[in-house]
């Protein structure tokens, strides 16, 4: 597949900020000079050297594939919207599927513990375990040293976890039509269960952007940043739909496309969702 240079250089920003590397940083490991990095990530080098992008690859411990896979271009776009959206990013909580509170109210049953005391370690611990601070392991035994028993959070969650209605049919029509992905903030290894328990709407997306794998949350800008840089577009040709505003704001402020999703009356979403994304003609 062919790739523009913005668009790679979009992609390497995105991979090395996912790393945890400053531009110094992949240089020295990579041993490139400072101005060739800084001119890739710019998409001032046309076609630069596979063996340049291989030692960064290397550098940054994946293979070339992965380092380059999840690039989409210009020329590998679907479509775009009479609005000028070419990707359309979905939330997961409360968007894709609904997370209901009987998981913890569950926790508090099998623990003998008050409701508050289980709340309470959860809005402690949630924020670090989706910036993948702490391990699922890690957080499992906060519940038990507080609760007094073993505790498989990811369990619990799975078992609170329903399908939002309308949205199978929804991510298919979108994902036939255009690119599109997952944006989320999430605990690790969460994904990649719910896909296994068929969860999720089964298609094949284009990018999943995982709060717990890039070490950012929404709505900061460094979550959007590595977002944008996966689909080698503009940011105003991305779409976020998501329930929270604030994440609205901020990708609005990152130049993106937002629609609001109403998890209380999904239908009524879906169906604007539709006809804000109808193709051009």
């Amino acid at each position: 597949m062919a790739m523009d240079e913005k668009g790679l250089g979009r992609h390497l920003q995105a991979a090395r900020r996912s790393a945890g590397l400053t531009q110094q940083d992949l240089c020295h490991k990579a041993g490139l000079s400072y101005s060739t990095l800084t001119k890739i990530e710019r998409g001032a080098i046309r076609a630069p050297s596979i063996f340049t992008i291989q030692s960064i690859a290397e550098a940054l411990g994946v293979t070339l594939d992965e380092l380059l896979g999840g690039a989409i271009t210009r020329h590998a776009v679907k479509g775009v919207s009479r609005g000028g959206v070419r990707f359309v990013y979905f939330d997961m909580n409360d968007v894709l599927i609904r997370f209901y509170a009987s998981g913890l109210t569950q926790l508090a049953r099998d623990s003998g513990q008050p409701i508050d005391v289980v709340e309470s370690v959860y809005m402690q611990y949630d924020s670090q375990a989706c910036r993948g601070d702490i391990t699922l392991d890690q957080l499992n035994t906060v519940w038990a040293e507080r609760l007094g028993i073993m505790v498989d959070w990811k369990k619990y969650y799975l078992e609170a976890v329903d399908k939002m209605p309308g949205i199978d049919e929804l991510v298919k029509w979108t994902a036939e039509r255009y690119h599109c992905g997952i944006m989320s903030n999430t605990m690790p290894g969460f994904i990649a269960a719910l896909r296994e328990q068929s969860l999720l709407p089964a298609v094949n997306y284009d990018a999943i952007i995982d709060s717990s794998v890039v070490h950012a949350l929404k709505p900061e800008l460094k979550m959007f940043e590595i977002a944008v840089a996966k689909t080698g577009l503009q940011p105003s040709e991305v779409l976020l739909i998501d329930n929270d505003r604030s994440n609205l704001v901020a990708a609005e402020a990152a130049g993106w496309r937002t629609i609001w999703f109403d998890n209380y009356q999904p239908n009524t979403s879906i169906e604007s969702i539709r006809t804000a994304l109808e193709p051009a003609k």
